[in-house]
């Protein structure tokens, strides 16, 4: 997991420019909006594919671990302009805080017909009851 706040690359009078990425492929990408806190979305992993979530609306909750349960589950707070990446072999699950938005880039399968071809749920690392501590 890569969590990065995402900077200003240039400031003119007329406003800001800030770039996720540079030089980076990417094959798929999706604006996903989340209606109301209290949602868990995602709680799975892809084996082939890199996805950078980029926050542009509300907060949520990163959960993470390693496939293999080399580590333990650990958690980051993700807000507006900032992005995590996810790499191959990484269960993730998304503690929807508020409502908000974020833009998922995927490198690898994703989208169209191939969008559950890389996603893989035999992993649980995150319930509604965990989220009420």
């Amino acid at each position: 997991m890569e969590h990065r706040k995402i900077e200003i690359a240039t400031n003119d009078e007329r406003g800001t420019i800030a770039d996720i990425f540079y030089k980076t492929e990417i094959h798929h990408v999706a604006v996903i909006e989340t209606h109301q806190g209290g949602v868990i979305r995602g709680n799975h992993y892809h084996k082939s594919s890199t996805q950078t979530m980029f926050m542009t609306k509300g907060s949520l909750r990163y959960w993470y671990q390693p496939v293999d349960k080399s580590e333990p589950v650990k958690s980051v707070l993700l807000k507006e302009y900032e992005a995590i990446t996810t790499p191959p072999y990484e269960v993730h699950a998304l503690e929807m805080l508020e409502k908000s938005q974020f833009i998922v880039f995927s490198h690898g399968l994703r989208g169209g017909m191939d969008y559950e071809a890389d996603t893989f749920r035999d992993i649980v690392i995150l319930t509604p009851e965990m989220t009420k501590k």
